[in-house]
């Protein structure tokens, strides 16, 4: 883990607590033992663990800590990332995670249970029905998501969930500038305005890697997002 501190720092200008090193590591363990079992994430190593995983997650702070992040949702989350080691560095927050496979639905409360993780919601259900719920419409600062699907698709998904005012977080690989340019025209129909795009890198990572930050200016029309299956199927 101390490579890990070390990295947060140089570039995120970060300082790990040892209760924050001590809660990602057996985070980590816990990663590695279900992934025994249970196909959780392609990486195994722990270096790799660290790097792709944590610290990757941990980049979404260069967008995050200037702004409010009272309730932030990740859509999508996998074994947890972004949100449980964003969760790990802002532990008051209130963190939403939706997952639509059970066993990483079922990693993801296991996690928040054993790191002792206060205000953690897991949810397995689609984001379409969730945001046509009035339970979690327009209810959140942020709304994050990595490796979910292509930015025209992952803005109807993200941008009814936010509040006026909130922002969508959308981690991207080298194809986020282009992604961006092609989701114009889907934000400004979902109430959404291109903020931001942020390079990052990652030590021993050669593909460029992009957070597109989208701004929340106005309301989501009450028709998105569309069923399940239609943002994908046909991309706004």
């Amino acid at each position: 883990m101390h490579e890990l501190a070390q990295h947060a720092r140089q570039q995120l200008g970060l300082h790990l607590t040892r209760s924050q090193l001590s809660a990602l590591s057996l985070y980590e363990r816990e990663l590695i033992d279900w992934n025994t079992h249970f196909n959780l994430t392609a990486i195994h190593d722990p270096r790799e663990i660290r790097i792709k995983h944590f610290l990757d997650s941990l980049t979404c702070l260069m967008a995050l800590r200037d702004n409010p992040i009272d309730r932030l949702i990740d859509v999508g989350t996998g074994a947890g990332f972004p949100g449980i080691p964003i969760k790990i560095i802002y532990p008051k927050m209130q963190l939403t995670l939706v997952e639509s496979v059970g066993k990483k639905a079922d990693f993801c409360r296991h996690v928040a249970t054993i790191l002792d993780l206060k205000k953690v919601e897991v949810i397995q259900e689609r984001v379409e029905v969730l945001g046509q719920n009035p339970s979690y419409r327009e209810q959140f600062d942020w709304a994050v998501a990595r490796a979910v699907a292509i930015l025209p698709v992952l803005v109807e998904y993200l941008l009814p969930l936010v509040r006026v005012g909130g922002r969508v977080l959308a981690m991207k690989g080298e194809s986020g500038p282009a992604e961006a340019h092609s989701a114009e025209r889907a934000m400004s129909l979902l109430g959404g305005h291109l903020r931001q795009l942020l390079p990052v890198t990652l030590p021993g990572v050669a593909e460029e890697r992009y957070l597109v930050i989208v701004g929340k200016v106005a309301a989501t029309p009450d028709r998105y997002p569309r069923k399940v299956g239609l943002p994908t199927k046909r991309p706004l």
